[in-house]
């Protein structure tokens, strides 16, 4: 099992930035994808980036609306994983979630999520 703590979340101007931060009760090197979710009023859970934590390259994905301003990461020894958010815009209003797949044979396989963090960009 795994327990998810999401972090960050504020309120922004349009342009400006926050840093998510997803921490883990076990090592994520023991955990197959970890991402971010968001979901804004109205709308399905939609992913914005996952990351392999335990790979080289982290084997990272984006969502087309994250390309260029988010970037995930990872710090294995802390247990956690980033969601950096640059040029913000109101449209990335959401609730943001940290999500965890665990696979065999990993122990405690299964699909988890964090309680999530909200972040609202607004002027």
């Amino acid at each position: 099992q795994v327990q998810l703590v999401e972090s960050g979340g504020g309120l922004v101007q349009p342009g400006g930035s926050l840093r998510l931060s997803c921490a883990a009760s076990r090592s994520i090197a023991s955990i197959n994808i970890m991402g971010w979710y968001r979901q804004a009023p109205g709308k399905q859970r939609q992913l914005v980036a996952t990351i392999a934590p335990v790979t080289s390259s982290g084997m990272i994905n984006y969502a087309d609306s994250a390309k260029g301003r988010f970037t995930i990461s990872r710090d294995i020894a802390e247990n956690t994983v980033y969601l950096q958010m640059n040029s913000l815009k109101p449209e990335d209003t959401a609730v943001y979630y940290c999500n965890a797949r665990i696979d065999p044979p990993f122990l405690t396989p299964g699909d988890y999520w964090g309680q999530g963090t909200q972040v609202t960009v607004s002027s």
